[in-house]
């Protein structure tokens, strides 16, 4: 055992992981009423005391990413120079889109406009006012925020690991900040971070896919809307991303997102085509252009002396950017995965803002709709609906032979079974390579492990509080590993600055030191690892830190 360990692990993030999160699924299971009352009061403490920090933190990584795509490192190439891309952009934007928003966007795509035209956080309800801030808080949460906060950890990934050869691991982004002590205890505590971050991040979203699934299926068949069935739920759709995950990337997360990919774009046309479809089309502009004009607004309003406000913005955006953040391990790691060969500016550009595109699209045509129906009256009971079911409700509101609303209905919920296994498999691939010291093809058995214990996660999680516990996972997991994204910032700025452009003008004060940031090459006679411990002549050697 202790052999196999060796091999196929990183011993102390493996054990320490698989243990604290078996002991989470224990206390849950054994002290549900005691893990219930914990959640809840976890969630107000950070939201109360570290609010801010997450607003300024989320702001930043937009920032720095939009920052990057006019630097004169766009060139750059994530591994060496004569490296070209694994898949085709096609395939590469689904495994990005379904990874990245999947259940999210079908879960809230209804539910969140109306939420906030309904309530908004601050003024009168239902106003036209009301539905152009109620698109623009929805744009905010789904839209840039999220894609950079995942650019940061998946370029840093992609960057250390295939330009340098460094291992696919979180703590590689730290090497010209702390040298070679990421493969000592810092480095493990920097990897275990992420492996909480990434279980609790896709647990949540796997609790909130069950939810909507046993929504559907309520409105279909009338099976009941409990706990004990979206546990159940779980478990099936947790077999079929098992064999998801024996199939491998290429033949199972490629083909499961291309199928998703394309069914999700045809319940988007058809809500489109049969819903109001000029309006859609009027407000799709008007919605975007509004959301460019108070962006920074938006992104730094911490609703000061507004109770309403603040109560809001803890339920919605600190939940956002707390769950964004413990999913940006799973999604960056996963991003970077698929990324090798692309230039920085082609990651940058593709990862911000294709998706970003067709998130706008989708909350225009579920969100826009949904608002348009509720402003006519056309479906009274979207408003009182349960988020997980918003999207069901709406689908029985198009003007259509009901016999079509049905099948768009089964549409969604395959869309949702099939986002729910793409992100366990996704998932499971991530943290192992997290696990394993950054084999980016981990042995398949491991990943069956953790996407079982991603179901299990998940299951424990609806036992204990539901939709609260699902928050507080969230935003618990993600208050430490946005630190460790700040650091990351520093770390890939620092080694960008080691490249060898032709495009720099040598440095006359740095003559005769030697040569840094050059990728690995077939013709190169150095190790990547021994070219990142190259730093400037004013640096102490990574090597010799202590």
């Amino acid at each position: 055992m202790r052999g196999y360990l060796r091999t196929h692990t990183n011993p102390p993030v493996f054990i320490i992981s698989a243990a604290v999160i078996l002991a989470f699924v224990a206390f849950g299971v054994f002290f549900t009423d005691l893990a219930e009352t914990v959640s809840g009061a976890v969630q107000g403490f950070i939201t109360t005391y570290f609010g801010w920090f997450y607003i300024i933190g989320v702001s930043f990584f937009l920032i720095f990413t939009i920052a990057l795509l006019f630097t004169r490192y766009g060139k750059v190439r994530l591994g060496p120079d004569d490296s070209r891309p694994e898949f085709s952009t096609l395939a590469w934007f689904a495994m990005l889109f379904t990874a990245g928003m999947g259940i999210g966007l079908v879960y809230f795509g209804v539910a969140e406009p109306v939420a906030h035209f309904t309530s908004p956080p601050v003024g009168e309800g239902e106003t036209e006012a009301a539905a152009r801030e109620a698109m623009n808080l929805t744009f905010f949460h789904w839209l840039l925020h999220p894609w950079a906060v995942y650019i940061v950890f998946a370029l840093s990934l992609a960057y250390f690991s295939f330009r340098r050869g460094l291992p696919l691991r979180p703590a590689s982004a730290f090497y010209p900040l702390i040298g070679d002590r990421i493969h000592g205890w810092v480095g493990n505590l920097v990897d275990i971070l992420a492996v909480f971050g990434t279980m609790f991040g896709l647990a949540t979203s796997l609790g909130l896919g069950a939810q909507q699934v046993n929504s559907g299926l309520n409105t279909l068949f009338g099976i009941p809307n409990t706990t004990g069935v979206q546990i159940g739920l779980i478990a099936i759709i947790t077999a079929v991303a098992a064999v998801s995950v024996v199939l491998g990337i290429d033949k199972g997360i490629r083909n499961l997102s291309l199928i998703n990919m394309w069914l999700a774009v045809g319940l988007a046309l058809f809500v489109f085509v049969v819903g109001p479809t000029l309006f859609v089309l009027n407000s799709f502009a008007t919605n975007i252009g509004y959301y460019l004009q108070n962006i920074v607004g938006t992104s730094l309003n911490m609703y000061t002396g507004s109770e309403d406000g603040a109560e809001w913005q803890s339920a919605w955006t600190l939940f956002y950017w707390g769950w964004w953040i413990s999913w940006s391990p799973f999604v960056g790691m996963f991003i970077a995965r698929i990324s090798r060969g692309r230039t920085l500016q082609q990651f940058v550009g593709g990862v911000l803002f294709a998706p970003v595109g067709a998130s706008a699209v989708w909350f225009v045509v579920f969100g826009g709709t949904a608002i348009n129906y509720l402003q006519t009256g056309a479906a009274g009971g979207l408003a009182d609906a349960d988020s997980s079911n918003a999207l069901f409700v709406l689908l029985g509101a198009l003007p259509i032979a009901s016999i079509f609303s049905v099948i768009a209905s089964v549409v969604a919920i395959v869309v949702v079974v099939l986002f729910f296994a793409t992100s366990s498999d996704s998932g499971s691939l991530v943290i192992d390579i997290l696990t394993n010291g950054g084999d980016p093809d981990p042995v398949w058995y491991q990943r069956l492990f953790w996407a079982i214990l991603e179901g299990v996660v998940a299951a424990v999680l609806l036992l204990v509080g539901g939709l609260t516990a699902l928050q507080t996972a969230s935003i618990t997991a993600g208050l430490p590993f946005a630190l460790v994204l700040v650091f990351m910032c520093i770390g890939l700025y620092r080694g960008l600055q080691q490249e060898d452009l032709p495009s720099t003008t040598p440095d006359p004060g740095r003559e005769g030191s030697p040569e840094i940031g050059r990728p690995p090459s077939r013709q190169s006679g150095t190790t990547a690892a021994q070219q990142m411990s190259r730093l400037d002549d004013n640096e102490p050697r990574g090597d010799n830190r202590t």
